[in-house]
């Protein structure tokens, strides 16, 4: 099995003529992004007018944002209701994060999930006058990014099958990339955002002040100041997808090497590229994507795998793709 990973930089033209890569880019998964969003029939997906109106009441900041990527994805109906994320089909994922115990602030994940439904595409951009660059999600939404104020993000699923009204959390993680600076207005962004599922966002700043949020749809999102999370959040509530994905072991392990002596970053990286934390269940949706490292201070982002890495600038420009390899699932 094998992904193609592709760089895109959205820094500059945005006319949708011929040399719009982010446009060609959703135009070339929008059958798959389609099939998913429409799998329940498009009647159960919110109407334009929702979740127009959820962006405008929630994230008003990225409503001016939302209508042009909304234009430049093709004007239409469906494909502006897929963007706006508001209350999507439900999806798992897996995913271990943690903050580097050193002293610069540096954010390392792995990303668990099904090959076949990942856009495999790291996005540079300057939307709004900020500039992120991050793992694309729905060619809007992150699961991890990193702006050009030194926030870093990156998000795990929570391990709860609670579905409610909420925002798919990639947009929030966008969000908050557009909008927030440090770890303290992040946590307020976070803690007041409706998610459609429990997910674990976890925030660094260049101060290294850092969080990790429960976001929940049925509860208040709790903010704590977790280095880890994997896919539970203050306790373990679904037992079978806590063992298959070895959650309670995997954030055993990092914890354990957040109490020894500071190791180097080199090092704290590695152990991400191995089991426990490194996963193989391919065939199952869960297995490694990809390491990510958000180095704050060299404004730099880095994708890792067994025996190679992918370093993208975030002052870029970024470009280029690569041919990842992965064990064929059993």
């Amino acid at each position: 099995m094998e992904l193609l990973f592709r760089a895109i930089d959205d820094g500059g033209r945005r006319d949708g003529g011929p040399h719009d890569a982010w446009a060609a880019q959703f135009r070339a998964h929008w059958p798959g992004y389609r099939a998913w969003w429409t799998r329940e029939g498009v009647k159960a997906r919110p109407t334009y007018l929702a979740s127009r109106t959820a962006i405008a009441t929630h994230m008003p900041e990225i409503l001016g944002l939302y209508d042009e990527m909304a234009e430049r994805a093709g004007g239409g109906d469906t494909e502006a209701r897929f963007l706006s994320f508001w209350c999507p089909p439900p999806y798992l994922s897996g995913c271990s994060q943690a903050i580097w115990p050193g002293p610069e602030p540096m954010l390392v994940r792995n990303y668990d999930y099904n090959p076949h439904a990942f856009d495999a595409v790291v996005l540079r951009t300057d939307w709004q006058g900020r500039r992120v660059i991050g793992t694309s999600d729905g060619m809007f939404g992150l699961v991890d990014g990193m702006n050009d104020a030194g926030l870093a993000v990156s998000l795990t699923f929570g391990g709860r099958r609670v579905v409610g009204t909420g925002f798919g959390v990639p947009l929030i993680l966008r969000y908050v990339l557009q909008t927030c600076e440090t770890a303290e207005e992040a946590g307020r962004a976070l803690a007041r955002l409706p998610t459609h599922m429990s997910y674990n966002v976890t925030v660094v700043d260049a101060e290294r002040r850092y969080l990790t949020a429960f976001l929940s749809p049925d509860r208040g999102t709790t903010i704590t100041h977790a280095a880890v999370a994997t896919n539970h959040q203050e306790r373990v509530e679904w037992s079978s997808h806590a063992r298959f994905t070895a959650t309670v072991e995997r954030e055993r392990f990092l914890l354990h090497r957040l109490t020894l002596h500071v190791e180097p970053a080199e090092k704290f990286i590695a152990a991400f590229l191995k089991p426990p934390l490194y996963s193989l269940a391919y065939g199952a949706g869960f297995g490694t994507l990809y390491t990510a490292v958000y180095q704050v201070a060299g404004r730099e982002m880095a994708l890792h795998w067994p025996g190679t890495s992918w370093r993208l600038p975030l002052d870029g420009p970024v470009e280029g793709a690569r041919a990842v390899a992965y064990p064929e699932a059993a």
